[in-house]
């Protein structure tokens, strides 16, 4: 009889969850349809990625009117230039106005929401590829801001989210007429594996790259450069390897999860604190969705991240971070994370 309860109030419990989860995301989808502008875009209109996000998110919520997503998704293609980037020029910035970003979460985004003809999505495909950097260098084989940019630059945040881009639409070259167009996944791994630390008490994080002092390197008075692991880095790891096509049997994904495990947060993203925290979130559900992963240190990340979720929407339904790293000041940004997470997390 006791084994009976205890079995229907679990089951009650998730149900219960379950409602709170579609009810949250029910009021961030609202609070998203009110700030849309008259044509079509949210936040700064010259960031094609901040219009993606929330099409993104609306696309996967139920109601949400037709022409709210046809109008969303016709602006982010009008952004699209001739060499198949998405992105608005901005000339003090090499021209290309954060262009790998920009395509990369635009691009994920049409083909999620199923709203972009084939075409300009394969062009898209070619600007990623083709924004790859060669070389031998600690930065070949990752990707930067811009494809434009006059200095040599790679990070790992950029180049997960190119890499998600890729895989997500690899059923597009199906129809490409010729040679297939893809990365170097080969190199995009040595990339990401040489920003992952091998040893000590941080062994398996990763960092955002290798030259940038305030983000991703320490400079330690023995005159040595460590490496600096933080949360949202070392899952941006994980799923650029996934995509990769390693599995969790690999030595260096295992490292990475268990990195992960000892350092286990929702309350934070570890090593950074509170900035960035809902790309943090929003990483972190993609990479462990990835994975295949249900438990990460005995936590069930879907329960204790959708629930810590929850817990952080404001009354409008919005959720926002105080501090402004990373554009997180703004609520659609922040909401659209929050939305795509709850989502993964059901």
């Amino acid at each position: 009889m006791k084994k009976t309860v205890a079995v229907f109030l679990a089951a009650f419990s998730v149900a219960a969850h379950a409602a709170e989860v579609d009810f949250s995301i029910k009021k961030g989808a609202a609070f998203l349809l009110s700030k849309q502008a008259e044509g079509g875009s949210w936040s700064d209109p010259h960031m094609p990625a901040l219009t993606a996000l929330p099409l993104w998110a609306l696309s996967k919520c139920d109601g949400v009117p037709t022409n709210v997503l046809a109008k969303a998704a016709a602006f982010v293609l009008s952004t699209q230039r001739d060499d198949g980037g998405f992105y608005v020029p901005k000339p003090g910035r090499g021209g290309s106005g954060l262009g790998n970003y920009n395509t990369s979460v635009c691009l994920s985004a049409l083909f999620e929401s199923g709203r972009a003809p084939v075409k300009a999505m394969l062009k898209a495909r070619e600007y990623i590829a083709s924004s790859q950097l060669t070389g031998d260098d600690t930065m070949a084989g990752g990707f930067g801001y811009d494809k434009l940019s006059r200095r040599r630059y790679a990070d790992l945040s950029n180049t997960g989210y190119a890499l998600d881009a890729m895989r997500r639409t690899a059923s597009l070259e199906e129809v490409r007429g010729g040679r297939r167009v893809d990365v170097d996944w080969d190199k995009a791994i040595a990339f990401v594996e040489n920003l992952m630390k091998k040893d000590g008490p941080e062994a398996g994080g990763a960092a955002y790259n290798d030259r940038t002092p305030h983000a991703g390197r320490i400079d330690s008075k023995d005159g040595k450069v460590h490496l600096r692991a933080y949360g949202s880095m070392t899952y941006a790891a994980v799923l650029s390897m996934c995509h990769a096509k390693l599995d969790r049997a690999d030595p260096r994904v295992r490292q990475a999860l268990e990195y992960c495990s000892k350092y286990w947060s929702v309350d934070e993203n570890p090593g950074m604190g509170n900035q960035g925290l809902y790309y943090f979130y929003d990483i972190m559900a993609r990479a462990l969705a990835a994975a295949g992963v249900e438990e990460v240190g005995g936590h069930k990340w879907k329960d204790e991240l959708s629930r810590k979720i929850i817990s952080l929407q404001r009354p409008d339904g919005s959720w926002f971070n105080d501090n402004n790293r990373f554009w997180e000041s703004d609520p659609v940004l922040c909401t659209s994370f929050a939305l795509l997470v709850l989502q993964l997390c059901k």
